[in-house]
């Protein structure tokens, strides 16, 4: 009977792993075709976050590369790309927080047009991503972390929508840069929250290994 069960439980857990795969595989291909359109028309708009947003979006593409890499391989790994993803997510809101100043010193209304429609399709990517992520949302502190990210990126691209919304109306670049510090501020708070969770499991799956290699 103990066999059985045992049996039974390593191939859900399997099964569970594949699903994972699965998920990710499929979110990190969104994100990267995202990027490239998201971050191009960008540049055509001369919009701060815009490009601020497509660059979270390869940023997440890197963060489920690496929960891919880390699935099945035990707490540490996990625990470890979950320390690789925060340190990624704190190194691109100190970069957009260089391009909203850079924004201020240039000025320029970036286009509300081109902003207003690829935000509402980033905004549609990533909805169907959450939504692909939300069942393994609570799975252990790799897929939370890689959720984390996600659900960011829903906010982040609410926040470019309504700038364009606000730049269609002023022709100021104010929203866009106010909404590129946000987006920034956001990823500077999801980073502490990522590390602070990781890190404590990253130390002690550490110290269980020197033990058992003793």
């Amino acid at each position: 009977m103990d066999d059985c069960c045992s049996r039974k439980s390593e191939a859900l857990n399997t099964l569970a792993q594949s699903e994972q795969r699965r998920v990710l595989i499929v979110v990190m291909i969104l994100n990267l075709a995202m990027f490239v359109a998201e971050f191009g028309a960008g540049l055509v708009a001369q919009s701060t976050a815009l490009m601020a947003d497509s660059v979270d979006m390869l940023g997440d593409a890197i963060v489920y590369a690496l929960s891919l890499y880390a699935i099945a391989r035990g707490s540490r790994w996990e625990a470890g790309a979950a320390l690789a993803k925060g340190g990624l997510i704190l190194a691109f809101g100190i970069v957009i927080i260089a391009q909203s100043l850079l924004k201020i010193s240039t000025g320029g209304a970036p286009s509300s047009t081109i902003m207003l429609a690829f935000s509402g399709i980033a905004l549609a990517v990533n909805l169907a991503c959450l939504a692909l992520l939300w069942r393994f949302r609570n799975t252990n502190v790799n897929m939370s972390s890689t959720f984390e990210c996600s659900r960011n990126d829903v906010v982040a691209n609410l926040g470019v929508f309504v700038a364009g919304g606000l730049i269609a109306f002023t022709n100021s670049p104010w929203p866009d840069i106010v909404v590129g510090l946000a987006i920034a501020a956001l990823f500077v708070r999801s980073a502490v929250r990522v590390l602070r969770s990781a890190w404590p499991v990253w130390r002690h799956e550490s110290r269980s290994t020197k033990v058992v290699l003793r």
